[in-house]
């Protein structure tokens, strides 16, 4: 452990050296998810940035050290370098000698092959249209045939003129007509694959095979009146994550899936719409989740595609409770304060005849501010029925999936979660964040006399740090450091709470090769897995992230 702490030491200057170099971009929002407009971006988005870097701003201009031009020339054989027999010779020579609208540098020349700002074409373009203002002042200098030519030509095609007039006002109500009454204005498909590679480096059990493994998402927005969309979502996966081979549900990869499927499948369908500048409405019959309801308050929730490598590292694990069909609702009732409530049902895992109040569901609310521009904080609160595993954690931290294990059937649980979140842009080159979570799940039966009836106490924390453009723009490097739900204190007498404070370390780095693609290597090291005093070895889990999107 010293030699740890000592390399730390010497990382820590050239850390501090690096967020306070010089930047270009400015920090302005918080989280990838600290708006609710639903799904307007995947959640991968970099929303840290209030605007693109623009490096033209910091270059010289091209007309910096440019000769001032001279006076207006009045023959084209003035500009040295302008010949006879040049193809630009008669547009100059008549542009010069008949409106008298090109000048030359103070070297005479003409410099055609060098490019024209907006300066100086408003300029040359002022003067044309200047000298042609006078030209038709004074009748004297037109040509009186070139004058009879214009009335002949309107005369002869004032008929054609009148119907082709009538045409365009036909079609731009036409059009007008059309943008009322269409059924959508707007319609994107977008995609998301993910390839990983992962492997269990270091644990007690033998198994430690690499397992390639993928996760597919087609995801179609449909917009009808602009400020709603229409959201279905179609996915495939075939990793179910490492549960089986390390024993615990801790260090799970973010892209894993627990029912994982072979088959394009209906993964989400919901409606978002807003009422007003201050009231939005999500509505759907699946995949709706916690976090489309209510901001995550995590800039490294990228749901599995980017930012963090596990489950954990991705948000609090409070959020993975409610999901699938539902309603929310986000008020904000001043600027910089949003009200998120929502109910959500597992549908179909409802009771016959129960439909969406007598089966699996949760309630929730939060409260999101942003007392500063670069500062976001949230208070959360979810109540649950059988929708108490988050699925990271220890076994005993998933008391329905841990009873299904030993007795053959889960254990109908009730839960109350409070979370809090908390995400700060130190600047464009530093992210700090983190989150607690205290979730009181109690069973409520005791499976025919096979444990006893009892509430557990399930902790949560971690703290996170980012590296935003690290190496190159649109790179980020990402570490978290936390403590997995785990029990601290149960009245179960026959399950009890676990035994030692575990540890999840991750870090990461996701490189941005272009738009489209990033690969992304990492490690999640867990410390004293399952909090389970005989095994002695650290689970270790490593992977190879690259995701393609479209």
């Amino acid at each position: 452990m010293s030699k740890f702490w000592g390399k730390i030491s010497q990382i820590v200057p050239v850390f501090a050296i690096y967020i306070l170099l010089p930047s270009k971009i400015e920090a302005a929002e918080i989280s990838r998810s600290g708006s609710v407009d639903q799904r307007s971006e995947i959640k991968t988005s970099s929303q840290i940035l209030n605007r693109p870097v623009n490096f033209a701003d910091n270059l010289p201009s091209k007309t910096d050290n440019l000769p001032l031009l001279i006076t207006q020339i009045n023959s084209v054989q003035q500009l040295r370098n302008i010949r006879p027999t040049d193809w630009s010779y008669e547009a100059l020579r008549n542009l010069v000698e008949r409106y008298g609208c090109i000048s030359g540098f103070e070297d005479r020349t003409y410099r055609g092959e060098q490019i024209i700002s907006r300066a100086e074409f408003a300029a040359g373009l002022n003067a044309c249209l200047n000298k042609i203002e006078q030209l038709v002042a004074n009748s004297d200098d037109i040509s009186q045939v070139d004058v009879d030519t214009v009335l002949l030509l309107i005369e002869e095609f004032q008929s054609d003129l009148a119907i082709i007039r009538g045409k365009t006002d036909g079609s731009q109500a036409r059009l007008e007509d059309l943008e009322v009454t269409q059924f959508s204005t707007t319609s994107k498909l977008r995609g998301e694959a993910i390839f990983g590679l992962g492997s269990v480096l270091s644990s007690d059990r033998d198994n430690t095979n690499t397992i390639f493994g993928s996760r597919l998402r087609l995801e179609l927005g449909s917009s009808f009146v602009g400020d709603d969309l229409l959201f279905t979502r179609l996915s495939r996966t075939d990793f179910s994550g490492f549960t089986e081979e390390s024993g615990t549900f801790q260090g799970n990869l973010a892209f894993a899936e627990s029912d994982d499927s072979d088959n394009l499948q209906l993964d989400a369908l919901h409606y978002s719409f807003a009422v007003g500048d201050r009231l939005k409405f999500i509505v759907g019959v699946a995949g709706i989740d916690a976090e489309d309801i209510a901001p995550t308050v995590n800039f490294l929730d990228g749901d599995g595609g980017s930012g963090a490598i596990s489950a954990f590292g991705t948000r609090n694990p409070i959020y993975y409770l409610p999901g699938d069909a539902g309603v929310g609702i986000t008020h904000s009732p001043i600027d910089r304060v949003d009200i998120s409530v929502g109910y959500l049902a597992a549908a179909s895992e409802s009771s016959s005849g129960s439909e969406l109040f007598n089966g699996p569901y949760s309630a929730l609310g939060q409260v999101t501010i942003a007392p500063v521009e670069n500062l976001s904080l949230a208070a959360t609160y979810i109540h649950s029925y059988n929708q108490s595993d988050t699925e990271t954690g220890t076994n005993r931290a998933n008391l329905r999936s841990l009873t299904s294990e030993l007795f053959g059937s889960p254990t109908p649980t009730v839960s109350n979660s409070y979370g809090l979140e908390l995400s700060w842009a130190i600047s464009d080159r530093l992210i700090v964040g983190g989150w607690g979570g205290l979730s009181k799940v109690s069973n409520l039966s005791t499976l025919n006399g096979q444990i006893d009836r009892g509430t557990q106490d399930i902790w949560n924390w971690a703290a996170t740090l980012v590296l935003p453009d690290l190496g190159m723009e649109g790179s980020l490097a990402g570490i978290v450091v936390g403590s997995e739900p785990r029990v601290t204190n149960s009245s179960i007498d026959d399950l009890g709470e676990d035994n030692e404070q575990s540890l999840h370390l991750e870090a990461f780095y996701q490189y941005q090769l272009n738009d489209n693609i990033s690969i992304t290597p990492g490690v999640v090291w867990i410390t004293e897995p399952d909090t389970n005093a005989s095994n002695y070895d650290d689970l270790v889990i490593g992977t190879i992230r690259t995701t393609f999107s479209f």
